[in-house]
């Protein structure tokens, strides 16, 4: 396995990720114990880096990771997102409260005292320009609560203007063979302000029911290779559009 650095996390993360929306049961029924499985197979082969989140089963992928880390000893990464609970999904919908409510809920999934990488998940643009909500981030990371933090984006703008607030560690962001605009700016930007870059793919059309779905976790100097993970506009679409799988590549750019 090799092991490239994400950002300024200081972790060093497997080039192979494993991405856990399937387990949580999401597009139908799934057996925990092949679930389980999975996931001690993929830290047998050295994957060290793991990405959920809270709709993700509403909550069940991520209790899987509380067993994990009950069954072994080793250390290795969990990434969580928040904020798609939301209903109606709004920008006044990340208030203190809310986002308060959902990291408690992770924690409690998660078993842990702290979550290691939280990440806001494709919020409304606006966001972006609300540095308050940013800062009740900052507040979570003082309080010990989330390790680091990051957010989850659709388009290159939304990416460039989040890494302007400084403690923003990871983006996750579409880039695939059709959708390289990511590497004409940000991922530059990206390199010189050493923040980590999670690539995913997105299709929209039939291809994308059959496709596998993966990631490509892109460390601090990204280059052009086509990521394999879908993404979506719309959380409701985005369901419609994948299809099961337990492992997500996740090649890793020096």
């Amino acid at each position: 396995m090799n092991y490239r650095s994400l950002g300024r996390t200081g972790w060093n993360v497997s080039s192979v990720s494993f991405g856990a929306w399937a387990v949580g049961g999401t597009w139908g029924p799934v057996n925990d114990e092949e679930s389980m499985a999975a996931l001690h197979r993929a830290l047998d082969r050295g994957v060290n880096f793991f990405d959920t989140a809270d709709v993700y089963g509403d909550g069940h992928s991520e209790q899987l990771f509380a067993r994990l880390r009950r069954e072994r000893k080793e250390p290795f990464h969990v990434t969580t997102k928040a904020g798609k609970r939301l209903d109606p999904f709004t920008v006044a919908g990340f208030n203190r409260a809310n986002l308060n409510a959902f990291v408690e809920r992770s924690l409690k999934n998660l078993g842990v005292e702290t979550i290691d990488l939280l990440q806001l998940h494709c919020p409304p643009q606006d966001i972006y320009y609300r540095p308050d909500v940013f800062e009740i981030l900052d507040e979570m990371v003082e309080a010990g609560k989330i390790r680091f933090y990051g957010v989850s984006v659709e388009r290159v703008e939304e990416a460039l203007k989040a890494i302007e607030y400084p403690n923003v560690q990871s983006v996750q962001i579409i880039y695939n063979v059709l959708r390289q605009r990511p590497a004409e700016l940000f991922f530059l930007e990206a390199k010189r302000r050493d923040v980590g870059v999670i690539g995913l793919r997105k299709q929209d059309d039939e291809r994308a029911r059959r496709a596998p779905l993966r990631r490509r976790v892109v460390g601090r100097s990204p280059r052009r290779v086509g990521s394999r993970h879908s993404g979506a506009s719309q959380h409701d679409r985005h369901h419609r559009h994948l299809r099961r799988t337990h492992h997500r590549r996740t090649p890793v750019a020096n």
